[in-house]
């Protein structure tokens, strides 16, 4: 059984936290060298897929970032000594600038993964990304059974073109990581996923479990799994991990809707992790423009991106702990957890200060484990698709 939240001594900080060691003292608002940054370079994609991180307001090209723009960008994260820079969307490969920000981010010293849906991928193209100096690749996955995955990507063929796209990569000697977002109507492949991912010669696999905010919470009652398949997901990942040490890293997000303690989301709000929208906003994760009310800065204005990092209202609103009501504020898993996720509080309470539902000791626990029980086994299956319209109904026609 797993501990309460409160049944176990207070810690200053999660041992496995490589960040911790920047920081000055715990329980402060203290923040130390952003880690990683996500860079949102457009949320154009050919893909559809109905759990989408991306805003449902989806943010057209003309407002994207120029490339001087993404240049400096990079040149001032690497000045701020930030390690990893992924690229990402929407389809970042949709950029046909994407070669020669890669080999800027490179040339600054900035080590690269491209998080892709791969299938605007060819030899030529991925080999030029890899000759700009592309440390990395990391391709989604809606399944291993290609119909299935075509449907929910939304896409003829989608499926067929990234397993090429990944053979591709591994012939140009790119790492490869295969993230598989699970579901309720893929999750039974959940295993023939695994041997996918050992078949293309991945050295990791993302098994994923949808997180309910934007797309995905619009889609919710159509993905969420039921307890039992979890709970078989967790044995599949645990019996594969054993199996396949020293050939394939598994890492294994379940649902927020069944756990007993609250994620640490991103590291924690503004801690160690910051995301750039394709317009240059700066968030402390990819959700947290759905929260009403916080001004986020963006990379356009007279600001530096160290300035903003450091003093942006948005970024401190909920860093460190000072922030948190209680039971959070007494809580020994504060400085673990810090608290779960802001953009959950505030979709399931409508206060972004709020406990996260999440968490057990919030009233609202029960209730969000009953609704995910419910809607899992409701029968609901139709999508609502991602697009620029507002999103499109299962079979046709606009659904907003």
């Amino acid at each position: 059984m797993s501990p309460s939240p409160t049944d176990v001594p207070p810690a200053l900080a999660d041992p496995a936290d490589g960040v911790a060691v920047l920081e000055p003292h715990a329980g402060s608002v203290a923040y130390g060298i952003p880690l990683a940054v996500l860079a949102e370079l457009t949320h154009r994609c050919p893909l559809q897929c109905p759990y989408c991180s991306n805003p449902l307001e989806l943010e057209r090209a003309r407002a994207e970032l120029t490339t001087a723009e993404w240049k400096r960008v990079m040149s001032e994260l690497a000045d701020l000594g930030v390690l990893q820079f992924h690229l990402s969307g929407g389809e970042p490969t949709a950029r046909r600038d994407l070669a020669e920000l890669v080999r800027h981010a490179s040339d600054v010293g900035l080590y690269t993964n491209l998080i892709t849906s791969a299938v605007l991928l060819d030899r030529d193209s991925l080999a030029a990304l890899a000759d700009a100096g592309l440390c990395h690749i990391q391709i989604s996955f809606q399944g291993s059974v290609p119909k299935a995955a075509d449907r929910v990507a939304g896409l003829n063929g989608a499926h067929a073109k990234k397993i090429a796209a990944a053979r591709l990569a591994r012939d140009l000697d790119l790492p490869l990581t295969v993230n598989a977002v699970i579901h309720r109507q893929n999750i039974e492949q959940l295993p023939d996923i695994i041997a996918m991912a050992v078949d293309l010669d991945a050295d990791r696999l993302e098994v994923a479990n949808v997180q309910y905010y934007g797309w995905a919470l619009k889609n919710r009652a159509a993905l969420m799994p039921t307890p039992a398949q979890v709970e078989d997901a967790v044995a599949i990942v645990e019996a594969a991990r054993e199996r396949l040490a020293g050939t394939l890293v598994i890492d294994h997000v379940i649902p927020d809707y069944y756990a007993v303690r609250p994620k640490k989301c991103m590291g924690g709000w503004g801690r160690q992790f910051f995301n750039i929208s394709p317009s240059g906003k700066i968030l402390p994760c990819h959700a947290a423009e759905t929260i009403t009310g916080l001004d986020f800065d963006s990379v356009r204005g007279n600001r530096s991106v160290a300035w903003i990092w450091q003093h942006s209202e948005a970024l401190n609103r909920f860093r460190g702990t000072d922030w948190m009501p209680e039971p959070c504020q007494s809580c020994a898993y504060r400085e673990i957890d810090y608290g779960g996720c802001r953009c959950q509080a505030f979709a399931l309470t409508g206060d972004a200060a709020n406990t996260d539902p999440a968490c057990t000791l919030s009233p609202l626990h029960e209730r969000l484990f009953a609704t995910a029980e419910h809607e899992a086994t409701a029968g609901a299956a139709e999508f609502v698709y991602r697009n620029f319209s507002g999103g499109t109904a299962e079979g046709g026609g606009r659904r907003r």
